[in-house]
């Protein structure tokens, strides 16, 4: 037996681990760094502020120093207030910092092409600004997800695996209209009240970015995910209001409007990166 092949075949292996925890960290640590950016982008888009701007306290208007700027570390070390004013800090600045942190993870993780994970930095970043704009305003802005259709749509005639062109099937084409006319059909009926339009669109740019079956499997599972959180928010609000708890959640009832996109996003995650297919679980 060679030992010394051996010896080096470990070291070998322990320096491809090594390397790999580095990338990964790299990667998170790039995430954080674009959530930071994304952060600006969702709270100046449609505010006629440009995103070039110097970072300013929401409060006080004080121009933010480098050390109030690194992604959740500083919201950490400041308690989440400001050094100057004490005005609380949106929890979204980290919030959105660790998950697109989280993602890019899992881009490095899953992608085996540079092209792809390229593609799929860009896709993250689009996805988490809608998330985030959602949960603010209650709505979805075109900028955003008329990139996303766009980019989708180009998927389906360009594979960033192989740089190669495709000629996709008719099905194919048709995987995002199927998935959001049904969106639109209760957006028509409903007059915006019960589903947003958005929806319907960011259905159509999941459709022809995932295909037909997996597209189904998010839009099953982002129904689920929805009703789920809605009725845990609607029992934590009457518990609030019933039971005089103090609890840290919006008096939602069941009459209130909660935004969609974010469900749909989180169940597009989840079908993309971990090959989720109910399809799949149903008829193995």
């Amino acid at each position: 037996m060679d030992f010394t092949k051996i010896h080096y075949t470990g070291i070998l292996n322990a320096m491809e681990i090594s390397l790999e925890i580095i990338l990964g960290f790299f990667f998170f640590i790039l995430g954080t760094l674009i959530g930071s950016f994304l952060n600006v982008v969702i709270l100046r888009h449609n505010t006629g502020r440009s995103i070039n701007g110097r970072s300013r306290c929401q409060s006080c208007g004080r121009v933010l120093n480098p050390i109030d700027l690194i992604p959740i570390f500083s919201f950490l070390i400041q308690n989440g207030v400001c050094r100057v004013c004490k005005s609380k800090i949106s929890v979204q600045y980290p919030i959105v910092e660790f998950l697109t942190g989280v993602l890019f993870l899992l881009i490095f993780f899953v992608d085996t092409s540079i092209y792809k994970a390229v593609l799929d930095i860009i896709i993250v970043s689009l996805l988490i600004v809608i998330t985030a704009y959602d949960f603010r305003h209650g709505i979805i802005p075109n900028t955003f997800v008329y990139a996303f259709i766009g980019i989708s749509f180009f998927t389906l005639f360009f594979n960033f695996n192989t740089l190669s062109y495709t000629n996709p099937s008719l099905l194919t084409l048709l995987a995002g209209p199927i998935l959001a006319l049904p969106i639109w059909f209760l957006w028509q009926v409903s007059g915006g009240k019960w589903i947003g339009l958005g929806d319907a669109k960011l259905f159509l740019g999941v459709g022809w970015f995932v295909g037909l079956f997996a597209g189904i499997t998010v839009f099953v599972l982002s129904f689920w995910i929805g009703a789920s959180v809605s009725l845990l928010l609607i029992f934590l609000g009457w518990l609030t209001r019933i039971k005089k708890l103090n609890l840290a959640v919006k008096n939602i009832t069941i009459k209130d409007e909660v935004p969609f996109a974010p469900f749909i996003i989180l169940s597009f995650f989840v079908v993309y990166f971990f090959e989720f297919n109910l399809i799949s679980l149903i008829a193995p």
